[in-house]
Parts: C-alpha cells; sequence; structure tokens
C-alpha cells in the first residue's frame, strides 16, 4: 500500500513477524515494552513518522532506521513519535509535597551537598528528573525549591531581598530525557496556557511571562536553574551523576520489564548520596529491594531513603 493513501486511522496492519523485529529493535534501543495490546499504537505512531518523510512500508522503515543514512537522526525522530509526552505541572502533588518537607528539614539543619549533619545556611540541593519529558516536572521542582529556599532564607534573616533571590539560589536541577525534541521544548520553556491550569496565579505571575495570548514562557532566572540533557535510562552505568540528593522519576517506568525496572531503580539507588531521596510514580516499580534503601512512610507517595 502507498504511503500517499494512508490515513492515520486506517494505517496497514503488521504482521507477527514484522511486530517481533519493531518490538526487538525498541526493547534492545529504549527498553520500551510493547506488548499485544499495544500494536495498534505501534502502527500509528510508526505511521505518522514514515507519512512524514515518504516511507512506503514498515520493512522499507526498518531497514533505513538500521542501516540507511541519516539513521540516528532518523531514530531520534521516532522515538519522539513514540515517546508519551503527556505531562503537566505539579503532576502527583503529594510527591511535590514530600519534596518540599524533605528540603525544608535539610535547609533547616544543613544537609546539603555542603555539608552533612551540621548546620551550615549555604547547604546545595542537587535534585534530577529522570524522564523529564517536555521540562513541567523540572519547572515545578524549581518553582517549589525556589519558594521554600526564599521561605528559608526569610526565617533566618528579615532583610532578605526577593529581588534577584534565584541567582543565589541554593539548589540546581539536571533534567534528563530521551527524546531531542521533546528536549528542545524543555529548553524553550514556552506552554499553552491551558498547561499552566494547575500553577497557582501567584506562581505563574512571578516565574512566567507572557508570549502572545495564547503562550507563557518561563523567565531566564529560573530556567537558569535547571539544566536539560539527553540520557537513556539504560545506559545509566555511564552516567557521571553521583551523591544526588533527591531523585525524582515518575510516569517512566511504566513502559519496561519488571526486571529492567529493577535494574533501572537500582542504577538510580547507586547514584543517591547517604540520606538522599528517591521518588518513584505510584504503583511503577513492585516487590523490590535494596540493601542500601529503605521504603519512606509517605501518604499516597511511593519514596526510599538511601540508609548506606
Amino acid at each position: 500500500m502507498s504511503v500517499a493513501g494512508w490515513a492515520l486511522n486506517d494505517s496497514p496492519e503488521m504482521d507477527e513477524e514484522q511486530f517481533r523485529l519493531w518490538r526487538a529493535l525498541l526493547e534492545n534501543r529504549t527498553g520500551m515494552q510493547l506488548t499485544e495490546q499495544r500494536k495498534r499504537f505501534l502502527e500509528t505512531s510508526l505511521c505518522k513518522r514514515m507519512r512524514e518523510v515518504g516511507c512506503d512500508c514498515y520493512g522499507e522503515y526498518y531497514e533505513q532506521l538500521v542501516a540507511g543514512t541519516g539513521r540516528k537522526r532518523e531514530w531520534a525522530a521516532l522515538v519522539d513519535h513514540l515517546t508519551v509526552q503527556e505531562t503537566s505541572f505539579f503532576r502527583h502533588l503529594s510527591s511535590f509535597s514530600l519534596v518540599r518537607d524533605t528540603c525544608r528539614e535539610r535547609w533547616s539543619q544543613g544537609h546539603g551537598s555542603q555539608g552533612h549533619g551540621t548546620r551550615e545556611k549555604n547547604a546545595t540541593i542537587e535534585l534530577w528528573s529522570v524522564g523529564c519529558s517536555t521540562g513541567e516536572e523540572a519547572y515545578s521542582l524549581a518553582m517549589l525549591l525556589d519558594e521554600l529556599h526564599f521561605e528559608c532564607s526569610q526565617n533566618e534573616s528579615n532583610e532578605v531581598d526577593r529581588k534577584d533571590f534565584l541567582q543565589n539560589a541554593r539548589f540546581g536541577i539536571t533534567a534528563t530525557d530521551i527524546s531531542l525534541p521533546a528536549l528542545s521544548k524543555a529548553r524553550d520553556g514556552i506552554y499553552n496556557v491551558r498547561k499552566l491550569d494547575h500553577v497557582e496565579p501567584i506562581l505563574r505571575e512571578k516565574y512566567f511571562s507572557r508570549v502572545d495570548e495564547r503562550r507563557y514562557q518561563v523567565v531566564p532566572q529560573l530556567k537558569e536553574r535547571v539544566c536539560f540533557a539527553r540520557i537513556n535510562v539504560l545506559e545509566l552505568s555511564a552516567v557521571p551523576f553521583h551523591d544526588v540528593d533527591i531523585i525524582f522519576c515518575q510516569n517512566l517506568l511504566i513502559y519496561f520489564k519488571r526486571w529492567r525496572k529493577k535494574d533501572i531503580v537500582n542504577a538510580l539507588t547507586d547514584r543517591l548520596k547517604v540520606g538522599g531521596l528517591l521518588v518513584l510514580g505510584l504503583g511503577e516499580v513492585v516487590d523490590w529491594e535494596h540493601p542500601k534503601i529503605v521504603r519512606m512512610p509517605y501518604e499516597n507517595t511511593l519514596a526510599y531513603t538511601r540508609i548506606k
């Protein structure tokens, strides 16, 4: 069937051999698990991209991805089509509440990267947003930390000036994802007004500027607190992160097989500092244990603390 005749709701059906090949390719390269129930999703996503590049059949496109000229660039484009990027600001509020409570305690006690167990007003907290998609999660964490740090600083002194406070904030966020187009959108920090429905008006006023009637952009001072980078979670062994205070990984592990989920969270645990916090999505990991980590009791939240 010619690609010119396709409609997205009438994409050609894969045979079992084609589905096996595509499923193996995706799992080997990204860890993404595609069950038989998600076969239609794969067909639709592939056909959408194949129409864009003028490819006529699944086999031809497969060969283009594994052996064709420009295959690395095309693979990055396809991953963006296959990666679900439904995210929002302050998604799953209880997890953000846990981060806020944890950071409040650490700043009041000085348990940041510059000091552990002793009081240190300048303690720095390093966060890692894993699978950050288009940036809403990372910017939510940045807003939360900035508000909290200002609050804690006010408790230390009534002379704290809100002006330019972000430039001196003692926190940093690294946000990573496999999708280059998603990371590009995150770096731009421009969002449709509907995306800001769950952002309190006072935060919208502080941290966003209006681009036009339908779009807002994250202010430069907040952008400077977040570093976006491409990382495939199957390659965490090569990631040069160590002693991270908080790792936030939600709505990512659902795409992986159980054994691979455990490999990923084990690797994340190894990059967590002693006393650090690992926040996962509810129900994303079951029957997982690690000798260096314990479950943290917090309502409606799946989180762990590294103890050694």
